[in-house]
């Protein structure tokens, strides 16, 4: 029986969608129990006889992977092989950057370039801390741009970033991933989304991962919205890379494995005395390096 290799280009639970190496796409079933095939996985798939489906029997070396860890405690991949995390945001529902942080620490994890959109430049009401978030995030270097996936408006630069490249969008659920992604590939092969008027949040709508090809020669994977997120970080070492800002500043430190919570001589808590590093980031590193050890004590 033949084996090819292949990527994988959509989940459904125990089913995947795969890209043959001549563009061809099949439907996989994963062989026992054990194999996790994610988007963007290389795998070896062989035909099923009298079946049109093909059977998955292994997963090719991962280049990186954007994971979480679960309510048991393990690590659970979301996604593999990623070139580019871009992290989106929205005028409605209301920005939570504590989020968009967290996404950028894991982007720092898998050793990817990062970038944060925000979404829905159309509506009336801006909230004014908004320049102030993305003018910082601008600052410690990473490229941000405001869009409209309604008006078009931003789309063309954001292209230029998406181009030749795997790119994952992540993000709260209701900032518009899917309807960015429908505007970029020029139809409406993502669902999308309306804001629940009760609560506020975005109603979950992208049940899988799906990559998608775009117009400009890349692909980006649409990922399902969340509420909360956290990179499955195991150091604090590992949670202060997230935050480049206060990495360059630890090194001004007096000691060199300085935490920057209650150690004399921190160089980070001066520069956000100084106003050089943002307090609410500041308070992002320390909340996510809480959550890392908390969650180091459960496993």
């Amino acid at each position: 029986m033949s084996q090819a290799s292949a990527l994988v280009v959509a989940t459904f639970s125990r089913r995947m969608r795969l890209r043959q190496a001549d563009g061809i796409e099949v439907d996989a079933r994963i062989k026992g129990k054990l194999l996790r095939p994610v988007c963007g996985d290389k795998v070896i798939a062989e035909p099923i006889p009298g079946e049109s489906d093909w059977l998955i029997t292994d997963i090719c070396t991962r280049h990186n992977v954007l994971d979480r860890p679960n309510l048991r405690g393990k690590t659970e991949i979301l996604a593999a092989n990623v070139e580019l995390l871009v992290v989106v945001a929205a005028a409605s529902p209301r920005p939570d950057w504590f989020i968009v942080d967290r996404y950028l620490s894991a982007a720092a994890g898998m050793q990817v370039p990062a970038a944060v959109v925000f979404n829905k430049t159309d509506l009336e009401k801006q909230d004014a801390s908004t320049d102030t978030e993305l003018q910082d995030y601008s600052r410690i270097g990473y490229p941000t741009l405001r869009c409209s996936a309604l008006s078009g408006a931003g789309i063309d630069a954001l292209q230029e970033i998406l181009a030749g490249r795997i790119a994952i969008f992540v993000g709260q659920s209701g900032v518009g991933k899917s309807s960015i992604i429908n505007r970029l590939i020029g139809g409406e092969q993502q669902r999308t989304a309306t804001i629940s008027n009760k609560t506020g949040e975005g109603r979950h709508t992208t049940v899988n991962s799906m990559m998608l090809t775009l117009p400009c020669g890349g692909e980006v994977i649409d990922s399902p919205g969340v509420r909360d997120y956290a990179p499955a970080f195991e150091s604090a070492s590992e949670v202060m890379r997230g935050f480049r800002e206060i990495e360059q500043a630890s090194q001004n430190c007096r000691f060199a494995n300085c935490r920057h919570l209650r150690e004399p001589g921190c160089a980070a808590k001066d520069a956000v005395n100084h106003d050089a590093i943002s307090p609410r980031r500041f308070e992002s590193y320390r909340r996510l390096l809480a959550l890392t050890e908390k969650l180091d004590k459960r496993t």
